[in-house]
């Protein structure tokens, strides 16, 4: 095939070096026909299509590769097999051609079916405090030395483009609500509407066209904070292309390389400050001239303000057990005595779990992500305690107490009798009288007197109410004396003397 150069040096020595067909032939020991070809044309260079490839090897199995790739065409990209795996699958079915063919097969089918995918669209504007995006994305921490995946929840500002991310360990309904109290307290407000992916947490049901039934706990906060909820077309994630594109940005610029946080607090504080710093040393993509932290802060003030934080919880109702346990999230935690065999209603937020029990909380609890734990609070079975004493010793509760130290103390120190158990669950019931506090100064009053005794303790908290001034009542509502009293002393004289005993 002539190339660019040959075809120059023809063209010039005929049209302007008015050399002969035969003459330029022989300097460039080329056909006569080959330069006659140059010449009759307009063409400065030549290229050569062949109309049909000939596959000697392949072709008895271009019908199998073909259906591997039309397979491999609807699963996700990190599903499909490579052309190096296709290439094994051959060889396996009896192919004996080499892996460059089945390269260039594949090559050219994707980059046919890649131009045939590809649409149009419209760019989209928005103006200040219109609209954010919401989207999840999966990302590997070091979270206290263990490799962790962790659901990150990411918003964009469609007007500044101002990123906000946190991590949890679950997408449930209560991290989304979390998501969004934390979102519009880092932004200083919430946006007129939010476009979101038809999320099982969101969205309840799919209706024709862009209707939706939305999750009514999910309206709640959308409703606390002004918003009206958008989802996106099934499928069309270009519908909220900004916070696609912010997922793959920050996997890129955050947690590349793997970052490494004490825990999830720490995490997520380090998430924040990253979106500050990275909103501050980035060109905002229209207004070139500004950063997005500047065009944020001129968008905060469009913003729209709520008061009140949104109380985040997912409401459940669970029965209490015989063991004063509640189970959530293939985890139990217990709860009051009081309320064993009732059922309560379980509020599950994202970081903590509380029951409430006819409008009263009766638990508490650091919130458990893994499976099959228990969370117990002692204090919860005190009651108990005060009817089986014994339990004190080996119960699951009160392992590992962590008491006062003089409480403490006196329980180590009543564990060498035989009642001592009895007499220090004694103890533990005048606190519901006395205060914690009154109790462990009476118990450290007993052991400095080397005296650890229940009695002790119960003789120290009385004397410190009896030495209480007596509250009387006020001057004013004492009834009125009729004769003001004489102080005579010579009375008791008299009475010495029987005079007044006689009369």
């Amino acid at each position: 095939m002539l190339i660019v150069e040959t075809i120059r040096k023809i063209r010039c020595a005929y049209q302007r070096d008015g050399k002969s067909i035969r003459q330029i032939a022989r300097d460039l020991r080329l056909s006569r026909n080959t330069v006659k070809k140059v010449l009759r044309g307009e063409a400065t260079e030549f290229t050569y299509s062949r109309a049909t490839q000939p596959l000697p090897k392949l072709g008895p199995y271009e019908d199998s590769l073909l259906g591997m790739l039309s397979s491999d065409a609807d699963k996700p990209r990190r599903e499909r097999r490579t052309a190096m795996g296709l290439f094994a699958q051959l060889q396996r079915e009896g192919y004996e051609g080499g892996y460059d063919s089945v390269r260039r097969y594949v090559k050219k089918w994707r980059e046919c079916t890649s131009q045939a995918a590809v649409g149009a669209y419209i760019p989209q504007s928005f103006e200040p405090g219109e609209a954010y995006q919401f989207d999840w994305s999966h990302e590997f921490v070091d979270l206290g030395g263990a490799v962790v995946k962790v659901k990150v929840a990411h918003f964009r500002l469609c007007y500044s483009r101002m990123p906000f991310c946190v991590a949890y360990h679950r997408e449930s309904l209560e991290m989304v609500l979390d998501a969004h109290i934390r979102a519009f307290e880092f932004f200083g407000g919430s946006c007129r509407r939010g476009i979101y992916d038809n999320l099982k947490t969101v969205v309840t049901k799919v209706l024709l066209g862009k209707d939706r039934l939305f999750n009514p706990r999910f309206c709640q906060v959308a409703s606390h904070y002004l918003v009206e909820p958008v989802a996106c077309t099934p499928a069309a994630g270009w519908e909220k292309g900004q916070v696609e594109n912010q997922v793959s940005f920050m996997r890129g610029r955050v947690f590349v390389p793997r970052v490494k946080c004490a825990g999830l607090s720490e995490l997520n504080r380090y998430l924040a400050d990253r979106c500050r710093t990275l909103a501050a040393g980035h060109r905002h993509p229209e207004m070139k001239d500004r950063t997005v932290a500047e065009v944020f802060a001129e968008e905060q003030s469009r913003l729209v303000l709520v008061g009140t934080a949104f109380d985040g919880f997912k409401e459940t109702a669970v029965r209490v057990s015989s063991t004063s346990l509640v189970s959530y999230d293939s985890n139990r935690y217990s709860v009051d005595s009081s309320a064993v065999g009732r059922t309560v209603m379980l509020r599950a937020y994202a970081d903590r779990v509380r029951v409430v029990n006819d409008g009263v909380i009766i638990a508490e609890h650091p919130r458990l992500f893994g499976r099959h734990g228990v969370s117990y609070d002692p204090w919860h079975y005190v009651s108990v305690l005060e009817r089986k004493p014994g339990a004190l010793r080996n119960g699951a509760p009160f392992k590992d107490w962590d008491l006062p130290a003089p409480l403490a103390g006196m329980r180590e120190a009543l564990g060498m009798k035989s009642d001592g158990d009895r007499q220090f669950v004694g103890i533990l019931g005048t606190i519901g009288a006395y205060g914690l506090e009154a109790v462990a100064a009476a118990c450290a009053e007993a052991l400095a007197a080397k005296t650890p005794s229940r009695d002790v303790v119960l003789n120290i908290l009385s004397r410190v109410g009896d030495d209480d001034e007596p509250a009387f009542p006020a001057a004013e509502h004492l009834p009125a004396l009729a004769r003001e009293p004489l102080a005579d002393c010579g009375r008791y004289d008299v009475l010495l003397s029987g005079g007044e005993r006689h009369a």
